[in-house]
């Protein structure tokens, strides 16, 4: 199993979970999350002063899955959260050892 974590723009959520919806994934988990990158920012004018804007918001997506499941919900992720503009996000993927669903006591693939 594995563990992806996308850091995505916020107007690309809806998108990004239909397009995982579309190809049977079920569960996530979505954090609002400031944040930045190569873009490091920008300045905004606010009452007649300049100020910088270091943390950008971002969603942060938190979704297991087998694995062979991975490489269809990266493609999913990567075309529904794209926008070719700086800024975009990132993908991060690593492996999980357990899963326990806590209600009924499953494990493992049973418990996605």
């Amino acid at each position: 199993m594995k563990k992806i974590e996308a850091v995505i723009k916020p107007f690309k959520l809806d998108d990004v979970r239909e397009a995982l919806s579309e190809i049977g994934i079920a569960g996530m988990t979505a954090i609002e999350v400031k944040g930045f990158g190569r873009q490091k920012g920008h300045t905004e004018l606010y009452r007649g002063a300049e100020y910088v804007v270091d943390f950008l918001p971002k969603v942060k997506l938190e979704i297991v899955v087998a694995d062979d499941q991975v490489d269809r919900c990266i493609e999913a992720i990567t075309n529904a959260a794209r926008t070719g503009k700086i800024g975009d996000g990132k993908i991060f993927i690593s492996e999980v050892t357990k899963v326990i669903r806590i209600r009924t006591g499953e494990r493992d693939n049973e418990a996605i």
